[in-house]
């Protein structure tokens, strides 16, 4: 993860779980949803394989995890980084820290994976409070590696990982809450906008110590320098509100767009009252003995 390739791809996988999670909050509060995703009841199952039950989001966070693994012990081609201990040398060091620290990272995103796909294929009656703890503890997990893979790095290095540990524990913060709080539209909206932040954050991340737009390193001893990545992550925060909100508004307006279409095939297609008793019914008798009369 040490590379332009390592942080990009998962900063654009958070995006992209972000603006998924962004649609879903959205659409939620539009309709008046009680659940953001309503669990799968037993009913609902029967009928189904398993792998027909199989959660989109538990499998890609399976298969991205996996990735990202294999890429952290076994790319480039050749090199194996599996040995933790060094046994050639008699004093026997770790070897690979920071490697072995992603492939944890990863691992707790896998076995979040894994619990989705089992909490919704393989159990009878959907965990949801299951599936929310193993994400909140890959979060958790992730912020503490975090605080230790900033050790013995230079201040801006070590910055603009703190400014990252922030939304990732406010994540995971929000995740461990919803175990015990469900179903509170005010911690999807705050748990979406601080995914929105992490995953921009990320992608800054790259542009600042990998590819500065203006072709100058940043320099970890100028507190100008320093000072204004804590400014830009202010600005991350306005983004990611921006972001959301312009989501939310098109999904207003596509969800508006849909009540109104269905409620005029509703009026266009609603089939005539043929109780006698109907008020309805009865109007439209008074008239026609009016017209027959007046003729």
């Amino acid at each position: 993860m040490g590379t332009l390739k390592g942080h990009l791809l998962p900063g654009v996988f958070f995006l992209f779980i972000s603006l998924y999670y962004s649609v879903l909050v959205s659409f939620a509060l539009l309709r008046g949803q009680r659940f953001l995703k309503p669990p799968l009841t037993a009913r609902e199952k029967r009928g189904h394989r398993w792998w027909q039950l199989l959660p989109l989001e538990g499998v890609v966070k399976v298969v991205a995890s996996l990735m990202c693994i294999t890429a952290e012990l076994f790319y480039p081609p050749g090199v194996n980084r599996l040995k933790i201990i060094d046994w050639e040398d008699p004093r026997l060091p770790f070897v690979f820290q920071n490697n072995w620290q992603h492939v944890t990272m990863y691992s707790f995103f896998l076995l979040s994976g894994v619990v989705d796909i089992v909490s919704r294929s393989c159990q009878a009656q959907q965990n949801m409070k299951l599936e929310r703890a193993a994400e909140a503890l890959a979060f958790c997990v992730l912020a503490l590696l975090m605080v230790v893979h900033i050790e013995n790095k230079n201040a801006l290095e070590v910055r603009v990982h703190v400014l990252f540990i922030v939304p990732t524990f406010l994540v995971g913060l929000v995740l461990a809450v919803e175990v015990w709080v469900p179903d509170q539209p005010q911690l999807w909206v705050l748990k979406t906008w601080m995914g929105l932040v992490l995953s921009n954050w990320l992608l800054q991340l790259c542009l600042v110590m990998y590819v500065p737009p203006s072709g100058q390193p940043w320099r970890a001893e100028n507190h100008g320098d320093l000072g204004f990545l804590t400014i830009f992550f202010c600005w991350h925060l306005a983004l990611a509100a921006a972001i959301l909100a312009t989501v939310y508004g098109i999904c207003s307006l596509w969800h508006h767009r849909c009540s109104s279409g269905k409620g005029a095939s509703g009026a266009k297609y609603q089939p005539c009252p043929t109780s006698y008793s109907s008020e309805e019914l009865e109007k439209l008798r008074a008239g026609a003995e009016q017209q027959g009369g007046g003729v």
